[in-house]
């Protein structure tokens, strides 16, 4: 039985006396390149969305539809990210929460109340954590959709940058052309290292490079 994208949660939340709703989720946790996007959202419960859903389950025309609906009958919404850089140094989970909680930070009003999708963060406000939470609370669906519509139009940007990658299609997952760009032209300077397939297709291009030398050029063990 599949699950169903309702306001229960939401409902139950305000039946015990939390005022302020806030879903949160993050996009591009499992990408290859670039940042990882977090967005939190209070829905107005007298402005129901319809169509509300995980974002995975929508086209991207839907998705953009559904964002500029949410931006426009939220009571706050907000995104913030963190970039490559700092996924390296952290790992995504802790980065994923990072971005969380300062999406978190910029809503005005701010939340009492706390939806997130599989995850806790560390900051003194009542929170629950669902399991699929994205394809369960209209709240979290929300920010998902916020989250991954950001993130695309981010990709699209990088994918004028470095169009080598096809980022404006894969947007930076490890897709057979995305990995065949990494054999070929090495990483990017915002492309994740510490992801194993970033991190192979450098050490093949560094290879690469060292057979392309003169022989006499090449550098040879002590």
């Amino acid at each position: 039985m599949g699950r169903l994208c309702s306001a229960r949660y939401e409902r139950e939340a305000r039946q015990r006396g939390w005022l302020r709703v806030a879903g949160v989720d993050e996009a591009g946790r499992g990408s290859l390149f670039g940042p990882v996007v977090a967005a939190a959202a209070i829905l107005n419960p007298k402005r129901r969305i319809v169509g509300l859903d995980d974002s995975k389950k929508l086209t991207p025309d839907r998705r953009t539809e559904l964002a500029a609906r949410i931006r426009e009958h939220a009571l706050a919404w907000a995104v913030a990210e963190i970039d490559a850089s700092r996924i390296d140094a952290w790992n995504i989970y802790q980065a994923s929460r990072q971005a969380m909680m300062a999406a978190i930070l910029q809503l005005h009003p701010p939340p009492d109340y706390l939806l997130l999708d599989a995850m806790e963060v560390d900051l003194p406000i009542e929170q629950k954590a669902l399991i699929h939470g994205d394809a369960r609370s209209v709240s979290i669906a929300a920010a998902s959709i916020l989250a991954k519509v950001e993130r695309d139009q981010r990709m699209e940007e990088f994918d004028q940058v470095y169009p080598q990658y096809g980022l404006g299609q894969n947007k930076g997952y490890g897709t057979p052309d995305h990995l065949e760009a990494l054999r070929r032209h090495g990483p990017s300077p915002l492309h994740r290292f510490s992801y194993a397939p970033v991190r192979e297709a450098r050490c093949w291009a560094a290879g690469a490079e060292q057979a392309s030398l003169p022989l006499d050029s090449r550098s040879t063990p002590l």
